[in-house]
């Protein structure tokens, strides 16, 4: 089973409100973006990951410079489209010349740097048995409750079918590639991989995660990371 990794790190960070892209945010004095590289390089069966940067990116050539000794050559750098589905495919179009239709690839933001490795392996045991493939997830805990356009509350939903989707998200490289070229040309708008497959008419697996593989979105997001790495430290939870 060969696998590869596409890590979409083109965001400018909008919601965060700060001048730096959320990825290159320090959490114990690394970036953000090299805290996930280095749950996915802890994965050796991923051959390759493939980081999808902003193409004014002015951060990434120094920090890619920095950490050849560490990575070695299983880093490939492509520049990336205007929404997160382009920037993945971009991603998938540098995979040409190497991956193979049934290959599998996994994709997982930049800004979740503590996933753990452990449920990233259980994520490829568990979706390399199924046709189409899948996405990490956690069941939805809170009371869920639709609400109009005031923000009155309409209904109280059944939270019982509901998942928080979570990456990284693995499918086969060709349904994958397809599946977005599908998105693109029907000018629907997508938030992940799996709703890309989605569109295309397939139906991925869910697999349940951790819930401390948080996206950082807001700046007391930082802070929260930094306790759980600390925490995944030390109890070994990152592996």
């Amino acid at each position: 089973m060969t696998i590869w990794a596409v890590l979409p790190a083109a965001g400018i960070g909008r919601r965060m409100g700060s001048s730096i892209p959320k990825q290159y945010l320090s959490i114990d004095g690394a970036p953000l973006i090299l805290h996930s590289l280095r749950r996915l390089s802890a994965v050796k069966k991923i051959k390759k990951i493939v980081v999808v940067i902003h193409p004014e990116d002015s951060r990434w050539a120094e920090l890619e410079k920095s950490i050849k000794e560490e990575f070695g050559n299983r880093i490939i750098t492509v520049m990336g489209g205007g929404e997160r589905y382009q920037s993945v495919l971009n991603g998938l179009t540098a995979l040409t010349e190497f991956a193979g239709k049934d290959d599998w690839v996994l994709v997982h933001d930049a800004v979740r740097p503590c996933v753990r490795t452990s449920d990233i392996e259980n994520l490829i045991q568990k979706v390399s048995l199924h046709s189409i493939g899948g996405l990490l997830g956690s069941p939805v805990d809170n009371t869920l409750k639709r609400v109009d356009k005031k923000l009155t509350v309409i209904e109280t939903v059944d939270r019982e079918s509901y998942w928080n989707a979570l990456t990284p998200q693995m499918f086969r490289f060709a349904l994958l590639k397809e599946s977005i070229q599908t998105v693109v040309v029907s000018g629907k708008q997508v938030t992940d991989e799996a709703g890309a497959m989605e569109v295309a008419g397939f139906k991925p697996i869910m697999i349940a995660g951790h819930k401390d593989n948080i996206k950082i979105t807001v700046e007391a997001d930082l802070v929260l990371a930094s306790q759980i790495l600390k925490n995944q430290a030390s109890d070994n939870g990152s592996k």
